[in-house]
């Protein structure tokens, strides 16, 4: 049939509503959509070209598909054949959807999405559990955020999250793309839901590791983010090193407990971001303290369990270090109800929402999400006009 006839505009509108459901976008506007066919009576015949002849959504398809073009008025009847992309047509869908080889859409000029790195000296001190309250705070806000759990070793988002052993990562076949699991509203990536088993070990060597990581952050279609939150593993070995080469532009949290002797190793997590040209924005001391009610007067009182001043001397030094402000961004209460809700796989923020540990994740997100990328603390690599005219001598 010609371009001409006049039920083709109205059916290509109707197509454009019908969604790809692992991809998010129309089948009009991810391409898929080849010929359509009308003969004399009417009946349509629409081709979907699909990245593998073996894709599991054929069905949703042709019932999607039937149903909006029926809507069309003067349609008769609908068939749906199937096609299949050529690699030039494959190419271009994995360029659409952000996954472009060995490219990291977030480390590109003019990305929006703000990257910020949990990151901590030693393990044990909270990390992962505020990375994932964090990053379920920063999406009950109305962002749109992205979780990496980059700790390939010591893997924990996966449990904190309650995703079970049946939930994974999806791969678009044809094009290589995985598609992320979503959990609480948030889009999470770990390799603790890729292995055949939970209790599986993971005992790769750094390079290993560090394709990992990078994978994550191109082979992975995360669609259009605010936030991406990487919960790095502790200290400062080869994946943290790893992940500032990747993404020089990141933003850093630093998480300690509040004892003076955990200070050292936390603030070397911070200075090695700075050498890698990443801005830490601030310090999180977790455990800070724990709330009691007292017997004899009935208050609420704080006690320090694990000294008190570590937060604040880590920003204290690191400001001096790095010579800009870092701040302490939140001091999170020592509450078994947080352990415990991490042990059920429940964020607090969502279960506990009037715990003050609830409040104080909430409010560290509220500060995240009300603070504008500033250049502060940022390397530039610019060069002034001496240094250019020397280099070209």
């Amino acid at each position: 049939m010609t371009d001409s006839h006049p039920l083709l505009v109205p059916i290509r509108s109707a197509l454009s509503t019908v969604m790809d459901p692992e991809l998010g976008k129309s089948i009009t506007e991810l391409a898929m959509v080849g010929d359509i066919e009308i003969d004399e009576v009417s009946r349509v015949t629409v081709t979907l070209l699909l990245t593998t002849a073996g894709c599991p959504l054929k069905t949703r398809f042709v019932t999607d598909i039937t149903e909006a073009v029926l809507d069309v008025s003067g349609v008769s009847a609908v068939d749906v054949k199937f096609g299949e992309m050529n690699e030039e047509q494959r190419a271009n869908l994995r360029t659409q959807l952000g996954g472009a080889g060995p490219v990291i859409p977030f480390a590109q000029v003019g990305n929006l999405t703000r990257v910020i790195a949990i990151a901590s000296g030693k393990g044990g001190v909270g990390k992962s559990s505020i990375s994932v309250n964090l990053a379920v705070s920063l999406s009950e806000l109305g962002h749109a955020v992205g979780l990496i759990d980059a700790d390939i070793y010591g893997h924990s988002v996966p449990d904190l999250l309650g995703i079970g052993d049946e939930e994974g990562p999806i791969t678009i076949e044809g094009i290589d793309l995985v598609i992320p699991v979503e959990a609480h509203g948030i889009k999470v990536m770990s390799i603790g839901m890729m292995k055949p088993s939970r209790d599986q070990v993971v005992a790769w060597r750094g390079p290993v590791v560090d394709r990992a990581v990078s994978q994550f952050l191109t082979d992975v279609h995360w669609g259009d983010l605010d936030f991406l939150i990487v919960d790095l593993p502790p200290g400062t070995g080869d994946t943290a090193i790893g992940f500032g080469q990747k993404l020089p532009n990141a933003e850093v949290i630093v998480v300690t407990t509040p004892q003076v002797a955990a200070t050292e190793v936390a603030e070397r997590a911070g200075t090695m971001a700075d050498t890698l040209g990443q801005k830490v924005i601030g310090v999180v001391e977790n455990m800070s303290y724990l709330d009691t009610e007292c017997p004899q007067c009935s208050h609420s009182h704080r006690v320090e369990l694990f000294g008190s001043g570590g937060g604040t001397q880590i920003a204290t030094t690191l400001s001096e270090r790095l010579e800009y402000e870092v701040p302490v961004l939140a001091q999170i209460p020592l509450d078994v109800g947080f352990r415990e809700d991490g042990d059920q796989g429940t964020p607090t923020v969502l279960f506990h929402p009037s715990s003050p540990t609830a409040t104080a994740l909430r409010t560290l997100a509220e500060k995240l999400a009300s603070q504008p990328r500033g250049l502060a603390g940022k390397r530039l690599n610019l060069s002034t006009a001496a240094q250019t005219t020397a280099s070209m001598d």
